[in-house]
């Protein structure tokens, strides 16, 4: 019996089991051999917050404050700009500027909360 069952997992392999040195003498994995740079997950997760904050800032934000944010961090492809600059571009003073791209954020922040809340959850198995 124990002769059958390692020869059934004779031919697995561990991913962190040695399989060679680097140039250094250091061992290689079969984990260090396959493993990619590549961040799929975290590509697809900024994908998916960036499509929810683009329909939160339509259903909740005004277009003024829409453009605000727009222009501070240079949504859509375009250059960030400053909150003097935004000012001037608008012609309203700075302050004010400041004062509705704090709100908005915050408007934003509360959607996004809402949806991570135990709440929300419920609201989305019920619909």
């Amino acid at each position: 019996m124990y002769f059958r069952s390692q020869k059934k997992t004779s031919q697995d392999v561990s991913l962190n089991e040695p399989i060679d040195t680097d140039k250094d003498g250091n061992t290689l994995s079969l984990m260090d051999v396959i493993a990619t740079e590549d961040n799929i997950l975290d590509n697809l997760d900024i994908r998916l917050k960036s499509e929810r904050l683009r329909k939160y800032m339509m259903e909740a934000l005004s277009p003024r404050e829409r453009m605000i944010l727009e222009l501070r961090y240079g949504l859509d492809g375009k250059d960030s700009l400053t909150q003097r600059e935004v000012a001037q571009k608008l012609g309203i003073s700075r302050s004010y500027v400041s004062r509705i791209e704090k709100k908005s954020m915050s408007q934003l922040k509360k959607l996004f909360d809402m949806e991570g809340s135990p709440l929300a959850k419920r609201r989305k198995k019920q619909v």
